[in-house]
């Protein structure tokens, strides 16, 4: 028996890029106890599973801080929409101290670049001193470094201390090596000129570099603040407070965290539901579009569910509180994005395996630079070529845009997801669907109703439909038959007269009677009919054996002995399937039904909505052996399915997909979670997955490219054949901007929408 894994999630502080999460990762994952680590650096979150009985807490936070970083403390009785404002108003705090220091670094750079200019006129020198020109751009250039870039240094010095560099080691050592020799210069410029060299400062790159890493992380936050705006809009949707019924029938409002289990809530028009429960009294339209995506009311009525945060529309109805705080529908599917944008895509291995050995390689490549420059150059310029490449080459090499690259198109996809009431369980099952070329689709339920509905109503020669349906709905309602109440909710859509019943009286296996107006009332099979003396006409049987080949189930009605008309009940195709299925086959998908009813009812439902492959008279236990069986095929199989006995074939596909409306269970199978029973979610899903690995593609393509062709040019390649070389300040820029450019061509998921999917 494997032993039981505890899950927890911890907020990292102080990554800077890929490099700081691999590290992070790795320090965790070799924590005794520890069976899987995942470190975002996107939103600087690490989940842990782990056994409880190896490993604590506090041992994994232990592991973060001797990596060098800092941990976040949540406290465990927080809700997520606080934790989240929490979170909110330290990263807007951290924000604005980044701003300050921007401006200064900014403020000064745009001195002590026109400074710096002075020494191409020659003839400006007879007003400033050189020595003195340097002593002021040294005094302009300390705040910089003291200031605006000191924490790029002492992270840097934390990784050194534990044996790990990131991409404030590259930055740190690049306009480090910079600046002390700025500095070397300034204060001993003699030693230089007794060796043939002339002694140039470099103050100007120590401090415009800064000045464009610190803008590039400013954009970089704010375009991180809106890849999880679907979070926020999700959290926020939450009502602040609830309309309670004391036991002495007075009304009073209190705070969202005082509701418990088992209080009775009022809800009137225009209002938010406070939490789930089921309604005791009362009707309304309630619009549960922050669940489904589904614009059109939903009628409620007693006995009906309804969900936190959805708003009332029309009536007032009073509900009994079923779940509270995390258990809420709200709360799980605020878990469930969590989740899924602190997962790990398959995709994202080739870039963390990149990153894991990034930084050292890259420091070797800076210093192989260096050193061939500076034996390789003309004397008089060998220094100051050796270090503006080795600067350059540690500036361009930064690898926040490969960092940035998987998990912001992830934060925003499944957030979009959510959007449009479709919960993407983890990054895994975002790849696997982009990779579907077959959906395999449960009949009941899924491309049904899963419900019966009257279908036809035959009425005998003498009778019409309008005189006998207030007959048999009146008899039906004290039924608790199924197929009872199909006939009650079809006669009660219809301008018919309430009429009662007396004297009911269920035939077990065949039907009900009861008087009705004075008149015995029959409904239910051929046989109540038979052993009642009732005879059909031919026009009636023929109608009846039409209905059977159309695998309806037929209900026989006779009043005061005579037989008086034919009923047609069946699960009824959902009005979306036939839409959606063609929409899947357009993608390029082949969509495959799976039933456990005859051949016959089978092809008639695929007809129906266009399947042309199905498979019927499936068992339960049988369902999985089907999904293998396409497997075997070379397919990449989606199961689609609702109900307890789907889970195992919803495990067995590659990718699971249940409708909401389903069971916990099958729900718990699935790699995706449909909010709204309607099968255009499969191709939302299916969709959005495919424009998300089109986008982290984009993303990772741009980021490997950068930094092969950057850190040649940066090394100086292209300078003995074209005379061309990369300053250190267009390095800083090009690296700021290759963060940007990932991050915005990740936002553009934001404008997806399912109607052009």
């Amino acid at each position: 028996m494997e032993p039981q894994t505890k899950t927890e999630t911890l907020d990292i502080e102080g990554m800077t890029c890929a490099s700081c999460a691999a590290s992070v990762q790795k320090s965790l994952s070799r924590t005794p106890g520890v069976q899987r680590a995942v470190v975002n650096f996107a939103t600087e979150k690490a989940t842990v599973d782990y056994i409880p009985s190896q490993a604590t807490s506090a041992m994994l936070k232990d592991a973060v801080v001797k990596a060098g970083f800092g941990i976040m403390e949540r406290a465990p009785e927080t809700s997520a929409a606080e934790r989240s404002a929490e979170i909110d108003r330290q990263k807007a705090a951290a924000y604005q101290k980044l701003k300050r220091r921007f401006w200064v670094a900014a403020a000064l750079a745009l001195l002590i670049m026109p400074l710096s200019m002075l020494m191409l006129w020659p003839g400006m020198m007879t007003w400033i001193p050189m020595p003195v020109l340097n002593y002021v751009l040294l005094g302009l250039t300390l705040p910089v470094l003291l200031y605006s870039g000191r924490e790029f240094y002492f992270s840097a010095w934390n990784g050194f201390k534990h044996r790990s560099a990131n991409m404030d080691t590259l930055i740190a050592v690049g306009t480090g090596a910079a600046f002390l020799y700025s500095l070397a210069t300034t204060l001993i410029p003699n030693f230089f000129r007794q060796h043939g060299l002339m002694p140039e400062v470099y103050y100007d790159t120590t401090a415009t570099i800064i000045a464009l890493i610190l803008l590039g992380k400013m954009l970089e936050m704010r375009a991180k603040t809106q890849t999880s705006a679907a979070m926020k809009s999700l959290l926020g949707l939450q009502a602040k407070t609830a309309r309670l019924v004391r036991p002495d029938g007075r009304e009073v409002d209190v705070p969202i965290e005082q509701v418990q289990l088992g209080d009775l809530v009022v809800v009137r028009p225009g209002e938010k539901v406070a939490t789930d429960g089921l309604i005791e009294e009362g009707h309304s339209a309630v619009d549960e579009a922050m669940l489904t995506g589904e614009s059109l009311p939903v009628e409620k009525k007693a006995g009906d569910p309804v969900f936190g945060a959805t708003l009332n529309k029309t009536g007032s109805f009073r509900f009994r509180v079923t779940k509270v705080g995390t258990e809420t529908m709200l709360a799980q599917i605020v878990k469930m994005v969590e989740d899924a944008q602190g997962s790990r895509a398959p995709i994202q291995r080739l870039a963390d395996r990149v990153s894991a050995i990034f930084v050292p390689t890259v420091v070797v490549i800076a210093i192989l630079t260096f050193v061939l420059w500076f034996n390789l150059a003309p004397v008089e310029s060998r220094l100051p070529l050796a270090l503006v490449n080795f600067v350059a080459v540690l500036i361009i090499a930064c690898p926040c845009a490969l960092g940035l690259a998987t998990p912001t198109a992830i934060m925003v996809s499944t957030g979009k997801g959510a959007e449009n009431g479709v919960l993407i369980r983890n990054a895994e099952a975002l790849e696997k669907a982009y990779q579907v070329n077959t959906v395999l689709l449960d009949k009941t339920g899924t491309i049904t109703r899963g419900e019966p509905a009257v279908t036809d109503v035959v009425p005998a020669e003498g009778w019409q439909a309008a005189q006998l349906l207030p007959l048999v709905a009146a008899v039906e309602r004290q039924s608790e038959h199924p197929l009872a109440e199909a006939v009650v909710r079809y006669a009660e859509a219809q301008p018919a007269p309430l009429l009662t019943a007396t004297g009911f009286r269920a035939v077990e296996g065949k039907g009900a009677a009861a008087s009705v107006n004075g008149q015995e009332v029959l409904i239910g099979n051929a046989r109540l009919l038979e052993e009642a003396g009732v005879t059909l006409s031919p026009a009636l049987r023929q109608q009846a054996e039409k209905l059977l080949t159309q695998a309806q189930t037929v209900l026989y009605l006779a009043v005061a002995g005579q037989a008086a008309g034919l009923l047609g009940v069946a699960d009824t195709v959902r009005d979306t399937s036939a839409a959606a299925v063609q929409k899947l086959q357009a993608l390029g998908i082949e969509v495959v039904m799976m039933t456990g009813d005859n051949p016959q009812t089978a092809a008639q439902v695929a007809a129906q909505v266009g399947i042309k492959r199905y498979f019927a008279e499936v068992l339960p236990q049988d369902k999985a052996a089907k999904v293998k069986q396409l497997q075997s095929e070379g397919r990449i199989v989606a199961m689609v399915g609702d109900g307890i006995n789907d889970a195992p074939a919803l495990a067995q596909a590659d990718l699971g997909l249940a409708m909401g409306a389903g069971t916990d269970v099958a729900m718990e199978a699935a790699g995706i979670t449909l909010m709204r029973s309607d099968l255009n979610g499969v191709v939302t899903a299916i969709a959005l997955s495919r424009q998300t690995i089109r986008t982290i593609r984009q993303n990772l393509f741009f980021a490997f490219i950068y930094n092969t062709l950057g850190i040649p040019v940066a090394a100086g390649v292209l300078y003995p054949f074209f005379g061309l070389m990369l300053s250190p300040m267009l390095a800083a820029a090009a690296m700021a901007l290759s963060s940007v450019s990932v991050l915005t061509n990740s936002l553009r998921l934001r404008s997806f929408s399912p109607a052009k999917s």
